[in-house]
């Protein structure tokens, strides 16, 4: 089960052009800006990368502008985990559960996952804040994913299993925000 005190959200290269080409791509942004508004109503860090940002652009305006107390960290490697900026930003919140959304579930997103499991975090996809170009390929990617162990989820399910209980303002918020 996901524990607040324990969580990290990893937003994954929701950048430029491409995440204009992702399958769905009007569901993958409202429901990454759901997760986000979600995780910080709990007070969840987030972790943000973008991959090669001069090639690709910055992460797209509608997801930037919800992270501007937060600077992204920039990586030429598929895998957030070959990144040293990364690893220790990560390593200094002193967290073993990540949550991952972002593009592409078959390239970074999975390579980073796995590499999560590989150095003991537990790993949930947010299934429904993950994209691919193709539906092929992110079902791969998901599939993948939960070969190598990371477990899959869903916006709201996170967000309650994070929760617990159905009371207080936090809960409030949380059923405002999946409307």
């Amino acid at each position: 089960m996901l524990e607040i005190e324990n969580v990290v959200l990893l937003l994954v290269d929701i950048q430029g052009k491409l995440a204009h080409l992702m399958d769905r791509k009007e569901l993958l942004f409202k429901n990454v800006q759901r997760l986000i508004k979600g995780v910080r109503t709990l007070d969840i860090p987030v972790l943000w990368v973008e991959q090669n940002p001069q090639g690709l652009g910055p992460t797209i305006p509608e997801i930037a502008a919800m992270l501007s107390d937060i600077q992204p960290i920039s990586k030429m490697s598929f895998s957030s985990c070959r990144n040293d900026r990364f690893l220790k930003t990560l390593n200094d919140l002193d967290r073993k559960q990540v949550l991952i959304s972002g593009i592409e579930a078959h390239i970074c997103v999975y390579q980073t996952a796995v590499d999560l499991v590989d150095m003991g975090y537990e790993v949930q996809a947010v299934v429904d804040a993950v994209s691919s170009r193709s539906i092929e390929n992110k079902e791969i990617g998901l599939q993948k994913m939960r070969d190598s162990g990371v477990s899959l989820t869903s916006v709201e399910t996170a967000l309650f299993e994070l929760l617990k209980v159905a009371e207080g303002e936090r809960f409030r918020e949380i059923i405002r925000i999946v409307k």
